[in-house]
């Protein structure tokens, strides 16, 4: 289905909500619209979402939901097709390499031989989010590797595969907080770090809950409603002097994210890439 940018939140969202496996977002079509700043990376007017349901999800119902949440114009533009069988493991290997951020950091499937002289983390695309290659996962993952973690407390909120936190592990953080409200995505890091040896750094936090000492570092990969809404808590987490990272906003979000966490955080220079953006800042004595 097609909508406008500023829908794709609350559509992804609410696709969320009706039992979607997974969403995606490409362009819609040829038209892109420019920021005021000429530097800034062109993004998208319309925005293209696919979403993957079980095939034996009710498709009227699930048509019927997303008229009513649309309303009739929007929603002319939903088309539904069944995607065949096929051998998704063989199929998701293919054309896969390893990912380098910045001068030490590998993320490499198990498959393939990685590069020499390099820390490596071994992760295979699985069902939770996050394998290196999205683009805001790549700035995250190139934000934790241009930082000197040795013998801080790190927090990754929404953590998926793990892929964020356990990198931070990798790099030297003495002490890494994960937290994320789906069950697969825990199950899904606990085994990535069981087969990385970094289990023993790895301690798990109930979303929103207190942390015993005030984390070093945080970094969030999510979707701007969660992180506008928890950024007094992400004060409440970190000590004074304190980095944040958070990605998983559009270019066009960005403004709206830095708004959300000045109250707090000193906020440093955004970071592109494509329509994506990662903002920084640091926590306010």
């Amino acid at each position: 289905m097609d909508c406008a940018q500023a829908d794709v939140d609350r559509l992804t969202e609410f696709l969320d909500r009706l039992g979607a496996g997974s969403v995606s977002i490409s362009a819609g079509d040829d038209r892109q619209l420019f920021g005021d700043d000429p530097a800034a990376p062109e993004y998208w007017q319309c925005c293209r979402v696919r979403a993957l349901f079980p095939a034996d999800a009710d498709v009227d119902v699930l048509l019927a939901c997303l008229r009513n949440h649309l309303g009739p114009g929007p929603a002319a533009s939903v088309s539904v097709a069944a995607v065949p069988d096929q051998d998704w493991s063989g199929s998701g290997q293919s054309g896969l390499e390893p990912l380098l951020f910045g001068e030490r950091l590998c993320i490499c499937p198990s498959w393939i031989a990685p590069p020499p002289a390099r820390l490596v983390l071994t992760l295979d695309p699985g069902l939770a989010f996050g394998s290196g290659t999205h683009p805001t996962t790549a700035l995250c993952l190139e934000w934790i590797a241009s930082r000197d973690l040795r013998g801080c407390t790190f927090v990754d909120y929404g953590c998926g595969s793990g892929v964020l936190g356990l990198s931070a592990a990798l790099l030297g953080a003495d002490r890494v907080w994960m937290a994320d409200s789906d069950p697969q995505a825990l199950a899904a890091s606990r085994a990535n770090a069981e087969r990385n040896g970094l289990l023993d750094r790895l301690h798990y936090l109930e979303p929103r809950a207190p942390l015993p000492v005030p984390a070093d570092v945080l970094v969030a990969n999510i979707l701007l409603g969660p992180l506008r809404e928890l950024a007094p808590y992400f004060a409440s987490v970190t000590r004074p002097g304190a980095e944040i990272a958070l990605s998983g906003l559009l270019a066009t979000q960005a403004e709206e994210g830095l708004a959300a966490y000045e109250p707090w955080f000193s906020m440093g220079p955004m970071v592109f890439r494509n329509e994506w953006v990662l903002v920084q800042g640091v926590r306010r004595l």
